[in-house]
């Protein structure tokens, strides 16, 4: 898939934006992650609009990041939300995953306090997806009203 049409599938399968004013939230309702940087402009975006963000679905991988960069006080999480962490990893030319350390690291350092506790007391980020969902997730943050 092009690079530009990769974006507008991500934005369009992972956000569900309502225009009015009153409603102005950001709803995820499904996300599988993927490239880091697109991720990070986009909840840079939502972060600057003041807009709150629903989690209401599978949000894993690289759509975590929500966490690190939108404010916790203007996040909640429906029933159905699913947040999957991983080590970060990046793929060679030849197609070749290989681990990313450093940038695990910061990943981790960058999740809320809450967060970072629940993934370290499961042995950190690894290659394994880590799922919080749930009671555990209702516990860190508040459901949608």
């Amino acid at each position: 898939m092009p690079k530009a049409g990769l974006k507008t599938y991500l934005v369009t399968a992972l956000l569900v934006a309502l225009a009015s004013p009153l409603h102005a939230e950001i709803r995820i309702l499904g996300s599988p992650g993927g490239q880091v940087g697109p991720f990070l402009d986009l909840f840079e975006g939502v972060r600057e609009s003041g807009e709150r963000v629903v989690i209401d679905g599978p949000c894993l991988s690289a759509c975590t990041l929500v966490l690190s960069v939108v404010p916790s006080n203007r996040i909640c999480v429906t029933r159905r939300a699913v947040l999957g962490f991983h080590a970060a990893r990046s793929i060679d030319r030849r197609g070749r995953m290989y681990a990313e350390p450093e940038a695990s690291e910061l990943v981790l350092e960058a999740y809320p306090a809450a967060v970072r506790s629940w993934i370290e007391r499961r042995g950190g980020l690894s290659s394994h997806l880590l799922l919080l969902r749930g009671r555990e997730l209702a516990a860190i943050y508040p459901s949608c009203r």
